[in-house]
């Protein structure tokens, strides 16, 4: 994979505890792996959203059906 440089700002906290956490020569990859785990972690989260707003878009629908359904497998029944 290609990569790139890249400089950020950090507070000043998170540096000690990366610093004291994370070898010299292994934080670019913590880092990167932290960025994409947080990145997929807020696709899942969207995905989530998108998925429960089209369920209680199809609620209505699906009541409809059933009573629908309901009605016409009684029929006769009663």
């Amino acid at each position: 994979m290609k990569t790139v440089r890249f400089n950020f700002t950090i507070a000043e906290d998170l540096l000690v505890m990366l610093k004291a956490s994370v070898g010299d020569r292994k934080r670019s990859n913590f880092i990167s792996a932290a960025v994409r785990e947080k990145l997929l972690q807020l696709e899942q989260e969207k995905l989530n959203q998108t998925l429960i707003m089209g369920y209680r878009a199809r609620r209505n629908e699906d009541a409809k059906l059933s009573k629908d359904w309901e009605d016409s497998t009684l029929e006769g029944w009663l």
